[in-house]
């Protein structure tokens, strides 16, 4: 079993029966991580290099642990410890890593487009864990497992993604992928954090919260990006909580069965209240727990395992 796509750039690359198939497969995944021993033979003796180029706690770590899990060695290269700090290329880093015979290539890079270079570069799957301000799919993927597990479906529900779209690679992919599998989605912002044409990709556009709470089946709330803001863009951030926080009021206005979401990591007090962040409709560490299935099916049906090892591996992980 495989993808039909080689790289895992965008959640574009995906056909519908891919997207389905990585859902089972990370649904199935999720028992390993509640065994005693937490791991299957499926990757071993492969290589798998986290190349991150910008700080993160949970896709590297997740992508870690995935690999891990799958008993694939997995190597760490970060920015500070990369020959990229002497003047290196992208193109001649990527070749040496691929001199060194690795299986896979997880990219984390600050800018938007670099995952696609980098895969024009290389023979090995190249996965984007989030190009500059382009996409993020793997994140969108973990996500649409976790509204299914709560919701049994995607198609029809209303899902209201809420804050920073213009930064956010995890609003592109997961508006792309949402609509793609049926869902109607909203995004909401203030008028200067809303990308021009984002309609485009197929969501309505609202610039109240208060407007479409009511109606919504998920809230999934974005992280105000502080280190990609280059002007003052909000006077401060009590304000922008106070007309688009998911304050604990809005949410009391919510529907009983809506949920909250949030990619991570969270500015509590500015787009979301501790209230809501750790109430009983928060999805948030669901979203982490799926992190680690849902990279573990990426990696699984991108490399693969030995031939003769892949039948008995997988049947007995899920």
């Amino acid at each position: 079993m495989a993808l039909s796509c080689h790289d895992l750039l965008a959640i574009e690359d995906l056909e519908k029966a891919d997207i389905l198939t990585l859902i089972d497969t990370a649904a199935s995944f999720k028992d390993v991580s509640n065994r005693q021993i937490k791991k299957v033979p499926t990757l071993r003796g492969r290589t798998i290099v986290n190349f991150f180029l910008e700080p993160s706690t949970r896709t590297r770590t997740s992508f870690e642990i995935a690999g891990k899990r799958l008993s694939a060695d997995v190597i760490n290269i970060s920015g500070s410890s990369s020959s990229l700090v002497k003047g290196e290329s992208l193109k001649d880093m990527a070749k040496t890593i691929e001199a060194m015979q690795v299986d896979a290539v997880v990219v984390r890079h600050w800018s938007s487009g670099s995952a696609f270079k980098l895969a024009h570069y290389i023979e090995p799957p190249v996965i984007n864990a989030g190009d500059g301000k382009h996409e993020h799919p793997t994140q969108a993927l973990l996500d649409l497992l976790t509204i299914k597990e709560s919701f049994g479906k995607i198609a029809g529900l209303k899902i209201t993604i809420v804050g920073d779209i213009s930064h956010s690679r995890v609003a592109r992919s997961l508006v792309v992928l949402l609509k793609t599998m049926g869902a109607t989605v909203t995004v909401v912002a203030p008028p200067m954090l809303i990308p021009a044409k984002i309609e485009k990709l197929g969501c309505n556009v609202s610039l109240s919260l208060d407007d479409v709470i009511e109606k919504s089946d998920i809230l999934y709330i974005l992280r105000i990006q502080k280190e990609r803001l280059t002007a003052d863009l909000f006077s401060n951030y009590a304000e922008y909580n106070r007309q688009y926080g998911l304050t604990k009021e809005r949410w009391a206005r919510a529907s009983k069965k809506c949920k909250v979401m949030h990619p991570g990591p969270m500015n509590r007090g500015v787009e979301i209240d501790d209230e809501v962040a750790d109430s009983l409709g928060s999805l948030i560490n669901t979203q982490v727990e799926n992190g680690v299935a849902m990279r573990m099916a990426v990696l699984y049906l991108l490399v693969g395992g030995a031939a003769q090892e892949l039948g008995g591996a997988r049947e007995g992980a899920l």
